[in-house]
Order: structure tokens, then C-alpha cells, then sequence
């Protein structure tokens, strides 16, 4: 696993960053993404920017390394969030080079939005698929189990991040495919790919299990024959 860093800049046209889903898994709908993003700003306009001030310095207070934020005399703050790449289906990425596995730090701003977290990923890796085509999810560990959520893609990481605080058990970020069911945003040709992976998938699971039963009726057959010939 390799990491990165990289950085946006507001008025940059290069995403200057400063700052496996499976196939059958039903998909979120938009009400929920409409539900967290009014929940999320309901969330902002509670905090003053005094407020604001306090819990950046509280969570610079607990982080354990540089990544710390900073507020701005215009009441925008900038920090810093890593994104783990987790892809399943086949990307085009120019120069030839996988971005799976990746993990990536980004500096970015509170007004930075889900959607330009994902569009600047895929830039710093030379991603060429269509941005509508992934989703950034933030996951979080609560006791003993784990939860991943699709993030709207007006809502703010920076923000989530600072609520949470540092620690990446309490929250992390993952770049996925879009959950199956929005298949709007693939072409014929990528959809059919994506049933030549699914039948090479079930030929390579036909063969295993084929040699599995093979073996089990090899050893059977041993055994019937040592039975049969006790001495």
C-alpha cells in the first residue's frame, strides 16, 4: 500500500489539492443522500465561529502527527483527510499505472464539497472514467462492528472530519464504485466487461469446485479399496 499527498486550490482548473463494493449490493437512494446533506448543515450553522475555533483546537490538541487544521479569519478552515481507493471494477487510467489499495492525503478546505474530493482523486491518479461513476464513503467503527455510508455529494468531509475528531476508527474515507443499480454512468462496452469478469469469475469458482469433489471422490475411492483389501 502506497500513499500521497496532494492539494486544492479554489480557483485552480487542476484540482490543486493542498488538501469493493459488490456487484449485488442495493443501492442507496437519494432521499437518504438528501436527508444527511440537511443534516450536515443543519450541524454547520449550529457551530459559531468561535465554536468552530474551540473544536479545531481541541482536535489539534489529540492528533499525533503534522495533519493538523487551521481556521482562517474568513471562517473557512483548512486540514487535512486520507481517502482510501477501494475498486473492484476495471478503470481507465492513463499512463497505464492502478490506483487500487491506494491511500491519499489531501489538504482541503470546509467548503470543499464530496464531489470535488472525488474529482480531485481522480485527477492525481490519472483516472479517465467518468466521476459520476464513483462515491466517496466514510465508514465508522462503533464498538464492535463496522459501518460504511455513502456520503452525498454536497456534503463537506472537512467538516465530518473535525466532528469526529482524528482518530480513523471513529471515522475514515473510502473512494468506491457507485453501489450497483446506477449503471447510467457506464457505457455498452464497460457493462459488457463487466459480464466478461462476471463469467470468468464463475468458470474460475466452476473449476475449484470440479477439483474439490474430484479429490474427495479420489480419497473415497482409496479408501473403499482399502477396505475391500484388508491385508
Amino acid at each position: 500500500m502506497s500513499s500521497g499527498y496532494s492539494s486544492l486550490e479554489d480557483d485552480s482548473e487542476e484540482f490543486f489539492f493542498t488538501a469493493r463494493t459488490s456487484f449485488f449490493k442495493k443501492p442507496h437512494g437519494k432521499p437518504t443522500d438528501c436527508k444527511d446533506v440537511e443534516k450536515e448543515r443543519e450541524l454547520r450553522t449550529r457551530f459559531s465561529k468561535e465554536e468552530i475555533g474551540r473544536k479545531i483546537e481541541q482536535y489539534n490538541f489529540s492528533v499525533k502527527d503534522h495533519l493538523k487544521m487551521t481556521l482562517n479569519s474568513n471562517g473557512v478552515y483548512t486540514g487535512f483527510i486520507k481517502v482510501q481507493l477501494e475498486l473492484r471494477r476495471p478503470i481507465t487510467v492513463r499512463g497505464g499505472k492502478g490506483a487500487g489499495g491506494v491511500v491519499n492525503t489531501l489538504h482541503i478546505s470546509s467548503v470543499n464539497t464530496a464531489h470535488e474530493v472525488i474529482r480531485a482523486l481522480l485527477h492525481k491518479f490519472t483516472v479517465a472514467d467518468n466521476p459520476a461513476k464513483f462515491a466517496l464513503f466514510k465508514r465508522c467503527r462503533r464498538e464492535d462492528q463496522v459501518y460504511v455510508c455513502k456520503l452525498a455529494e454536497e456534503e463537506h468531509p472537512l467538516f465530518l472530519r473535525l466532528v469526529a475528531g482524528p482518530n480513523m476508527d471513529a471515522l475514515s474515507f473510502v473512494l468506491r464504485e457507485q453501489p450497483t443499480g446506477e449503471w447510467d454512468a457506464f457505457s455498452i462496452p464497460e457493462l459488457h466487461n463487466f459480464l466478461r469478469i462476471l463469467d470468468k469469475e464463475e468458470e474460475e469458482q466452476l473449476q475449484l469446485l470440479t477439483r474439490r469433489y474430484v479429490t474427495y471422490r479420489q480419497k473415497l475411492e482409496e479408501a473403499l479399496r482399502a477396505a475391500g483389501n484388508p491385508g
